[in-house]
């Protein structure tokens, strides 16, 4: 059953098994006699020829292979670029705009009520069964390159809200990213089979939350996957969503269906939602700076302080100001990365891109390989039209120290005063925080341009926070094995202080997962 659940929804993996299974075996054998024979020596490739119609035939292919395969398959949701761009310009002559070529007209208005099972969908990544889709989510270091993983989930959410709002069509965007969160370690993927699964747990209006849990197991995956046979004990990951509906016609918002709670836990759920929505609503009626408290005043003048004994002298390894740490990349929006509705981009692969660019900023700032911890609340400000630029700034927002004991707090630390951590060691050996290390904030501030009006407006502020075990850098020139960030100016220190918050708040978070259960014996 497994296997025809594999086939029927997962085709794009059939297609990348006719490119790579076929030489697998061949390649295995080979492998094992170049490696495991004394006598025997051989080159590790085929012989190159001169004309193909495959991508795979040419032996650097290997990072376009599978986005060959992905972009060369007929996609049924889809239309081609070319017939959307066509219909998109006989609208605009007409003086009509149009949001989605595939969705326009809500077929119905309608409301019901659904529960969680009516809209469950899961996605499963059997990466120890197939070795050229774990090749496809793994990093340098081997371990999980998180980025592929953001467009897996905004996908599979999507298909979730779409499910609970059916038999309606509303054009459904993602609003927010609430919080990815890495529950535990799974740094050898290639052990794990994954399984990414979430239903609709809250709904307002227009408005709805969607959870998405990671299941990793060291097996194969259960036969029957519902909400029921996946054990909270293999969760690794756990991210929300909110997605809002527009009428496609009007292009206001749009009622969809109320979620029905049944269960006690989904009620839960469902209240811890509701609370979490009210806050949000709550906070965007304030001010978007909010005023430091006299405790945070007295940090940002202790840090202005200390900031300036370093100015004219040359700051220890490890230790870098906040202008320093800026990097920055510029993309052009190309169609290939559209989303269901063909004019705007994908969320997921804003997302992915800029982890990435994240990433290249907390490992060059540390000197080492950062583990992704979380993703904090991110709203979508503006949506990113295809054929628009989009400019991407990341710079380190806020460090910590994770340390043993309160006895070497002060060790390390790059400031002349007492600092302590917001987070603290975890007794959870599969948590990330579970040894000493440091924890990195990076904020990736995003901004589109059209290229025919030079018009500008920001798209979007991801927070992601990275961890890199003090471990990390054995003998290296860093001696005390942790990294410190300085801000300078209070419009960095302000930087800071909200960087510190966000830790605070993922801190109190970790606290309500639920605690890992320990089996012991008589």
């Amino acid at each position: 059953m497994l296997s025809t659940i594999r086939q029927s929804k997962f085709i794009h993996r059939s297609i990348r098994s006719s490119i790579t299974l076929p030489i697998l075996s061949n390649l295995s054998s080979r492998n094992s006699l170049r490696f495991n024979s004394g006598s025997v020596q051989d080159n590790f490739h085929r012989p190159d020829v001169a004309g193909s119609d495959d991508a795979a035939d040419a032996a650097d292919a290997a990072a376009t292979i599978l986005a060959d395969s992905r972009d060369s398959q007929k996609q049924p949701n889809k239309v081609t670029w070319i017939d959307a761009l066509r219909e998109r310009e006989k609208q605009l002559k007409e003086g009509k705009v149009l949001d989605s070529y595939s969705y326009v007209t809500p077929k119905t208005t309608e409301i019901s009520e659904k529960t969680r099972a009516d809209s469950f969908s899961y996605l499963i990544l059997p990466f120890k069964e197939d070795q050229w889709l774990c090749d496809a989510y793994i990093n340098a270091y081997g371990r999980l390159r998180a980025g592929q993983l953001f467009q897996d989930l905004d996908a599979l959410a999507g298909r979730i809200a779409y499910r609970h709002c059916s038999p309606a069509e509303p054009v459904n965007v993602t609003a927010s990213v609430d919080r990815i969160y890495m529950v535990k370690k799974v740094d050898e993927i290639s052990n794990y089979n994954f399984v990414l699964a979430g239903a609709c747990t809250w709904t307002g209006r227009s408005s709805m939350e969607i959870t998405v849990r990671g299941y990793a197991f060291e097996d194969s995956v259960p036969e029957n996957i519902t909400e029921d046979t996946l054990p909270k004990s293999n969760i690794f990951l756990t991210a929300n969503f909110t997605f809002v509906a527009r009428n496609p016609i009007t292009h206001k918002s749009f009622a969809i269906n109320r979620l029905l709670p049944v269960k006690e836990q989904e009620w839960l759920d469902y209240r811890r939602a509701e609370s979490h929505n009210a806050k949000k609503k709550l906070a965007g009626k304030k001010a978007t700076l909010i005023q430091p408290t006299d405790e945070e005043n007295r940090l940002i003048y202790d840090m202005w302080l200390s900031s300036k004994s370093f100015e004219n002298r040359e700051h220890p390894k490890g230790i870098e100001f906040m202008k320093d740490t800026k990097i920055s990349s510029t993309i052009f929006m190309q169609p290939q990365y559209r989303n269901r509705h063909s004019y705007m981009i994908f969320g997921g692969y804003l997302l992915r891109q800029s982890f990435e660019l994240a990433y290249c900023c907390a490992a060059g700032f540390s000197g080492a390989g950062p583990r992704f911890v979380s993703l904090d609340s991110t709203t979508f400000k503006a949506p990113v039209p295809v054929g628009s630029v989009c400019s991407m700034d990341a710079s380190i927002s806020y460090t910590e120290h994770i340390h043993e004991g309160p006895e070497d707090i002060d060790a390390d630390s790059p400031f002349n005063f007492r600092l302590p951590a917001t987070n603290t060691l975890s007794k959870n050996p599969e948590a990330f925080l579970s040894e000493p290390g440091t924890l990195i904030q990076v904020k990736v501030d995003t901004r589109i341009r059209n290229v025919d009006t030079g018009e500008g407006k920001e798209s979007g502020t991801f927070i992601y926070s990275f961890f890199v075990p003090k471990e990390s850098y054995g003998n290296g020139n860093n001696k005390n094995g942790y990294t410190s960030v300085i801000p300078q100016t209070y419009s960095e220190m302000m930087t800071y202080i909200g960087g510190r918050r966000r830790a605070q708040d993922t801190a109190y978070y970790v606290g309500t997962l639920p605690k890992p259960t320990t089996t012991t014996t008589d």
